[in-house]
C-alpha cells in the first residue's frame, strides 16, 4: 500500500485529493500546522475525516518537517498548504513569503535528507504570470508576478525545478488556475458571489479577473 502526505489536507483541494487517493487504495496523512485545533470540516463533509491519519507540521520549521516524514516515510507528498489570498498577501507578505517560498524550500531539503524516493507534487498558480489580457498562458510563458502572493510562488517553482535538477528528486509543480466548488472559502468572491445576492457589475467582473474579497 502507497502512502501519501497531503499537506493542506483541511482546504478544498486536500479534502478531493484526500479522497481520490483513498480510493485509489492509499494510506493517507495530512497535514496542519494545529492537527488538534483543526476542525477538518471538509474531510467531515466528503465522509472521510475517520480514514484519514493527521499529523501536526509548520512547514516553516525544517525540525518539524523533517521529523514528520522521517515518522511517516511517504511515498508522496502534496503540498498544497501556505497562505492562499492575493489580496491578504499585500498585507501580509512576510507570513506569505514564508509559508509558501520558506516552507517549499523546507520541504525539499527534508526529502533529500531523508534518503527516501519520495516524489513531491507542489501546487503552483496561475498568478506567476502577471497580467495576461491577450493572450493565455502556457507552460513557456514567462512569469511576470504581480503580488507577494505570486513572488512567493514562483519563488517555490523554481526551488522545485533546481532541486529537481540538481538532486535528480522526483518534484514537480502544477500551475493552477482558478477552479471552483463549494468547499472554496468564502474569501474568494466567486464563492461569494455564488452564495449571496451581490450581483453588480464590479462584482461579476470580479469574479473572471480571479480577484479576491475587499476587505
Amino acid at each position: 500500500m502507497k502512502t501519501a502526505l497531503i499537506l493542506g489536507v483541511s482546504g478544498q483541494d486536500g479534502a478531493y485529493l484526500a479522497r481520490l487517493l483513498l480510493d485509489k487504495g492509499y494510506a493517507v496523512f495530512g497535514g496542519s500546522r494545529d492537527a488538534q485545533m483543526q476542525s477538518f470540516a471538509n474531510l467531515l463533509r466528503l465522509g472521510i475525516r475517520d480514514r484519514i491519519a493527521v499529523e501536526s507540521v509548520s512547514l516553516n520549521d525544517f525540525r518539524s518537517v523533517i521529523q514528520t516524514l522521517s515518522r511517516i516515510q511517504p511515498d508522496e507528498v502534496y503540498n498544497l498548504s501556505g497562505q492562499s489570498s492575493v489580496g491578504l498577501s499585500f498585507e501580509q507578505p512576510v507570513e506569505t513569503l514564508e509559508s509558501i517560498a520558506f516552507g517549499t524550500l523546507n520541504l525539499l531539503e527534508a526529502i533529500r535528507f531523508n534518503g527516501r524516493a519520495t516524489k513531491l507534487y507542489n501546487a503552483g498558480s496561475s498568478e506567476c504570470f502577471g497580467d495576461l489580457p491577450d493572450r493565455p498562458a502556457d507552460e513557456s510563458t514567462p512569469f511576470r508576478p504581480r503580488s507577494p502572493y505570486a513572488v512567493a510562488k514562483a519563488a517555490a517553482f523554481w526551488e522545485v525545478a533546481n532541486y529537481r535538477e540538481a538532486y535528480d528528486l522526483f518534484a514537480c509543480s502544477g500551475i493552477l488556475f482558478n477552479h471552483e466548488s463549494s468547499m472554496r472559502p468564502e474569501r474568494f468572491a466567486s464563492a461569494v458571489f455564488l452564495r449571496g445576492p451581490r450581483g453588480s457589475r464590479w462584482w461579476r467582473s470580479a469574479i473572471y479577473r480571479g480577484a479576491f474579497v475587499p476587505r
